[in-house]
């Protein structure tokens, strides 16, 4: 029997009313840089994004970049909503007719949202245009993020919180066995959910947390220049993660009341986490979500969990693991630290290619993750 989606999973159109686009625009107009000095005039001392930068992505917004535009190209993709408990969840997704079509469930992270896949998705529609397609491919926007509600006021909301609403959606939609694939916030969820939920056949990540530290004589060359950049963020990087895990109230605040000041913080991740920057629009389209739903206040939950109290140790990955290298990726995978850790069945390492490896390499990370699925299946993984 052919599948098709749950009445639950209900088609959703992407509109902002014109009024939050009037604020928008009024309050970007309005707001103002600050002055000149030296620290954001520097273009090598990594003192954070600088004047120039932000004065032109300002112009660019105001003046040039076409929201609506935007707005249709993410309206271009199957969109939908499914009330996940007290969660109005949003994802993006390719369903197969075939029954035997294999989900694989995508995760993005912090600053990132479910606009990270979209070109991966416009691959796939592509590659398989006129025929069956023979995965299952499920984006969604993770709780508090952008299009998704956030969770409850009564209470803290974790991580341990949203691996449950992903586990729910992926058994909402009719999927009893399927794999995970994220980095970022969503390679701990991957980690989580192996660990929690049988549904969870195999988990690919493109960003490897570990308390082991790699002996240097074990490393490639471009193991070791990758180790080297991850350490160097390390010592100067992590200030805004500290700020998120030990403040999020004030920094919430802070960045709700002005689109310049969210375009100063998550834009510097776009230009600095990347291998090339992307195209602005690129980079405006993800603020641009951030600041119509007010997402940034609703998304940081994750980072306490790193910075603030006991910190859990991330469970074992025990189920069969793939895993993409990219070279300037902030928390690099060492391979035989993976080998030793981890069931690792498939290991792929890429010269290009930073955090956001879904929208800076989607052919490279697809690829790795079809490779992936192809080995798990092969060797008996039923789903």
């Amino acid at each position: 029997m052919a599948y098709t989606p749950p009445s639950s999973a209900k088609p959703f159109t992407l509109h902002i009313p014109d009024q939050d686009l009037s604020e928008w625009r009024q309050l970007l107009q309005l707001s103002k840089l600050g002055p000149r000095t030296f620290e954001n005039t520097q273009t090598k001392d990594n003192f954070g994004v600088t004047y120039d930068w932000l004065s032109s992505a300002k112009d660019h917004w105001l003046n040039t970049y076409d929201w609506r535009a935007q707005e249709a190209h993410i309206n271009s993709f199957p969109n939908y909503k499914m009330a996940i408990d007290d969660i109005d969840m949003h994802f993006v997704a390719l369903f197969s007719p075939k029954k035997d079509a294999i989900p694989i469930l995508f995760l993005h992270g912090w600053p990132g949202s479910f606009i990270e896949f979209l070109p991966l998705v416009a691959q796939l529609q592509k590659k398989f245009e006129g025929k069956e397609l023979p995965y299952h491919i499920i984006v969604p926007s993770l709780p508090g993020y952008t299009l998704s509600s956030g969770g409850p006021l009564e209470r803290d909301w974790t991580t341990l919180d949203s691996a449950a609403v992903m586990e729910k959606l992926m058994r909402g939609l009719g999927f009893d066995k399927y794999f995970v694939q994220g980095g970022d916030v969503g390679s701990f969820l991957c980690r989580i959910m192996a660990a929690r939920y049988e549904s969870v056949v195999g988990v690919h990540l493109n960003l490897y947390s570990t308390a082991t530290q790699p002996e240097r004589e074990k490393l490639s060359n471009i193991e070791i220049e990758a180790y080297d950049r991850a350490q160097a963020f390390q010592k100067i990087g992590t200030a805004y993660a500290q700020e998120h895990a030990t403040r999020p109230s004030t920094i919430g605040h802070v960045l709700s009341s002005s689109p310049l000041a969210l375009l100063a913080w998550i834009g510097e991740k776009f230009i600095e986490w990347t291998d090339e920057t992307p195209p602005l629009d690129v980079i405006l389209t993800n603020i641009s979500l951030y600041w119509f739903t007010g997402g940034f206040p609703r998304s940081i939950y994750p980072y306490r969990t790193l910075f603030r109290g006991a910190r859990e140790p991330l469970p074992p990955l025990t189920k069969p693991t793939g895993f993409s290298f990219f070279p300037k990726e902030l928390f690099p995978g060492i391979k035989y630290i993976i080998e030793n850790e981890t069931n690792l069945v498939s290991f792929a390492a890429h010269e290009r290619g930073g955090h956001f490896g879904a929208l800076e390499r989607p052919e490279d990370l697809w690829g790795d993750v079809e490779e992936f699925v192809a080995k798990v299946t092969e060797n008996g993984s039923k789903l």
